[in-house]
């Protein structure tokens, strides 16, 4: 009789949760990954702009610089072998006025130091030679960035998940986890048919919940639980023809990457997100907001018709910093964290999380010892 029913528990399937579902099988681990809504991705994961990013910005040494390009080359070759759509478009991040030029070549910088490849700088005449519709001052291009099928990704990591005897519980939310004697966790799942089962490997990675999830965990400390924030963006769409064939992004906002646009996989011109400090999950699309994004969006597309743009979606990211304060890395605690053997407990996986979602699971493999 085997001494657990599974090896490993994943709580949430979300990209990051399946990803680390499948990269735990792969390793010849039976997995179950634990999902309260009725179908996978249903939370940060389906309301985010479907980018896959370089890896420009991030600090050097930092989870995000490192796990975002090596996740994105093992993205690339993973959408490729499962036959999912991408388009691997490139991106200009443009300077819309001299001011923010200088802005430019700091981002070079951080690109290069990150290892990012084929970035450039442009002339404002280089850029507009590719984008004529554009208003800038010079722009960087990174080649590497995209776009995706992100529910395509997860169903196939659903699929291999299943493949390899695993299981995707839908509709089963997590309700708490005891660390046994030795060593594994009973985990106590409910729904429509609660039960309890054993696992030698716990990991959380339930986006906008992580706080939540992690003090339903006996014996975590809580003063190991990062306070978390919601961070809600709002995303319009172009009523007609696309007006860029590339990801047009300005330079970064406090906190986030700003409004950006992007040609999704339909051909259609999205913009957004915006981002504002929400205290519950609401996802609404204010109307009201369209005169606010317009004047931003002309910054870089001046040729932007009036009533052009209609509500389209709005996400929300689990942040661990509030308006004013500085963006931190990703927590991926382990042991060396919260002393609970077996157990890896994510917190403020937002972007660039999904791009990152494949090496975010292989460094989740690592801190349990796999």
């Amino acid at each position: 009789m085997a001494e657990f029913d599974f090896d490993a528990v994943v709580v949430g399937a979300g990209a990051v949760g399946l990803a680390c579902g499948y990269a735990l099988s792969r390793r010849g681990l039976t997995v179950a990954v634990l999902e309260q809504e009725s179908a996978i991705g249903q939370g940060v994961s389906s309301r985010n702009s479907e980018v896959i990013h370089g890896g420009l910005y991030y600090p050097t040494g930092s989870l995000k610089a490192r796990l975002c390009v090596t996740g994105r080359r093992a993205l690339y070759a993973f959408l490729k072998t499962h036959h999912i759509d991408f388009d691997r478009c490139g991106k200009l991040v443009v300077a819309t006025t001299s001011d923010e030029v200088g802005r430019l070549d700091e981002i070079l910088d951080q690109a290069r130091i990150n290892d990012v490849e084929g970035m450039a700088r442009l002339t404002k005449a280089e850029a507009l030679a590719l984008e004529p519709e554009l208003n800038c001052e010079g722009a960087l291009i990174s080649p590497e960035s995209g776009i995706f099928d992100s529910h395509g990704y997860m169903l196939a990591l659903q699929g291999e998940i299943e493949a390899s005897g695993g299981a995707v519980a839908l509709s089963t939310p997590f309700e708490r986890a005891t660390p046994r004697e030795g060593r594994g966790f009973s985990v106590q799942a409910g729904g429509d048919e609660p039960t309890t089962f054993t696992c030698r490997y716990l990991v959380t990675a339930p986006g906008l919940s992580a706080q939540a999830v992690a003090a339903e965990i006996e014996d975590f400390p809580a003063a190991n639980i990062p306070k978390g924030h919601y961070g809600k963006g709002m995303y319009f769409r172009l009523a007609g023809k696309a007006p860029f064939a590339r990801l047009i992004y300005p330079p970064p906002i406090h906190g986030a990457l700003g409004t950006h646009y992007r040609r999704d996989l339909g051909g259609q011109a999205v913009f957004g997100p915006d981002l504002t400090y929400v205290d519950e999950l609401d996802y609404s699309v204010d109307p009201q907001a369209e005169p606010a994004f317009a004047r931003y969006i002309r910054r870089f597309w001046p040729g932007l018709p009036d009533g052009a743009l209609a509500p389209d979606y709005a996400g929300i990211r689990p942040k661990l910093h509030g308006a004013d304060e500085p963006q931190p890395d990703f927590r991926i605690d382990g042991e060396d964290v919260h002393r609970l053997p077996g157990l890896v407990a994510m917190f403020g996986i937002e972007s660039p999380g999904l791009t990152s979602s494949l090496a975010i699971a292989e460094e989740v493999a690592l801190r349990l010892g796999l």
